[in-house]
């Protein structure tokens, strides 16, 4: 480019810059570049107040866009949460027998709730085998009393646990005993008089569920669940 023609693209430039300052007063790389400069400019030996709170700005302003996509990612992540369970509760509702409940739970709840394994643990005080569960074996497993404080290590204190497998139960896990990474567990009461109950919910992926995940979906979730579960009880 010769020496007119670049005195010419300056002139156009300035232009634009005074009419728009904005071109450069957004553009953090642009600002940098001139302070920069303007530090080169004036030597090393002189401290430029200006320049420091410059930086001091620009650093605050990555901070607060950082934080701005948690909180933009953390408000997706809790709608597709909270349309997951919906999507669940509802199909609860579908079934109207307890066989078809139990193949939804097996089947069609793993689907929607993207999880690898569900499993529904009923007390009781007679282990023998019931004909009408045989068929769902894979998914309902009639345990002895106390079972679900011991599988929980006495954790009663909350509606649901999340946490680590490291070693898979096998009676819990017969099916899947070496794929388990992760899982959600979920008490259920049934109301007086009746066994305790627990939902597991479970995943081959091992941070799918993390003791430091919110549980209050999965309460909400839990609630409606033994509510749809008494009525196959009664």
């Amino acid at each position: 480019m010769d020496p007119q023609t670049a005195e010419q693209a300056e002139d156009i430039l300035r232009d634009i810059i005074i009419k728009n300052p904005r071109i450069v007063l957004d553009s953090p790389e642009v600002m940098r570049a001139l302070l920069t400069t303007h530090d080169e400019i004036r030597g090393q030996n002189i401290v430029d107040l200006r320049s420091v709170a410059m930086k001091q700005l620009e650093t605050q302003l990555d901070r607060l866009e950082a934080t701005n996509r948690s909180v933009i990612a953390a408000a997706y992540d809790n709608l597709a949460g909270t349309q997951q369970i919906h999507r669940a509760l509802l199909k609860l509702m579908e079934p109207t027998d307890l066989s078809g409940f139990l193949n939804m739970i097996g089947s069609e709840m793993i689907d929607v709730m993207h999880i690898d394994h569900a499993c529904l643990i009923l007390e009781t005080q007679d282990q023998s085998p019931d004909p009408s569960l045989e068929q769902h074996s894979a998914v309902v497993k009639l345990a002895p009393k106390d079972f679900v404080a011991q599988y929980l290590c006495q954790n009663l204190d909350a509606k649901v646990t999340l946490r680590k497998v490291t070693t898979p139960d096998a009676f819990v896990y017969s099916e899947m005993i070496e794929g388990v990474g992760s899982e959600a567990c979920l008490q259920l009461d049934f109301g007086p008089g009746t066994v305790s109950g627990l939902l597991i919910l479970a995943a081959k992926d091992a941070e799918q569920f993390s003791p430091a995940q919110g549980t209050d979906l999965l309460t909400f979730f839990a609630t409606i669940f033994e509510r749809a579960v008494r009525q196959w009880l009664a």
